[in-house]
């Protein structure tokens, strides 16, 4: 049975008391989580299943594997209390979700490129696009849009569009609507201003990279 996946139901809680549902040496699965596994450019949380660090967290199926301390002493059916670094976890969920408004504002306004990848950590995000000309040429337009939708405060509405294979989405009304299964914050107000910056990481290849200013 696959773990319960808590960080959708609540992306701001902290601590959870849950169960140990298989051991295999230093890796353990849990009945129910709050420690996301990256998945989908977004970077794995920090934190501990009782005072044991949380060394690497692997998404496999619909399954999360903890790898912890060697040295644990956990058992099958074991009551832990897992907790994570809120700090990292609401910079990882800041910068997703400016990469998310970025993203969208791109294929809105620029004929949607091919994004070819993606990865956000809690010191930024980057997105990746085929594009032959100095991407910075957007900036202007996408930091308009995008403080305008950040100042307007929007709620954003995250669920399952398929709940049985775990598909889920994000929605800003009068804005978009967007697949994706990372964690969100609960409106466009509290990402802040924000900063963006172009790298070039091949030919024909442009990147822009989100900061919180």
């Amino acid at each position: 049975m696959a773990v319960k996946k808590k960080f959708w139901v609540d992306p701001y809680c902290t601590q959870l008391q849950t169960a140990v549902t298989s051991v295999s040496g230093a890796v353990v699965t849990l009945q129910e989580t709050i420690a996301y596994a990256f998945a989908g450019g977004q970077q794995s949380d920090a934190g501990t299943i009782n005072d044991f660090n949380i060394l690497q967290a692997v998404k496999d199926g619909k399954e999360i594997y903890y790898t912890i301390d060697s040295a644990h002493n956990l058992q099958i059916n074991d009551r832990v209390l897992l907790s994570i670094d809120w700090e990292k976890r609401y910079r990882i969920m800041k910068l997703h979700f400016a990469a998310e408004i970025i993203l969208e504002l791109v294929n809105q306004h620029f004929n949607h490129p091919a994004k070819i990848g993606a990865n956000i950590t809690s010191e930024k995000a980057r997105i990746d696009f085929v594009w032959e000309n100095n991407i910075s040429e957007m900036f202007p337009v996408l930091e308009a849009h995008a403080q305008a939708l950040i100042a307007a405060n929007k709620p954003i509405e995250s669920a399952f569009s398929n709940e049985v294979d775990e598909i889920r989405y994000w929605k800003i009304e009068g804005f978009g609507q967007v697949p994706c299964g990372g964690t969100h914050i609960r409106s466009t107000g509290e990402i802040g201003a924000l900063r963006l910056k172009r790298d070039r990481p091949g030919k024909n290849k442009e990147r822009i990279e989100i900061y919180l200013a």
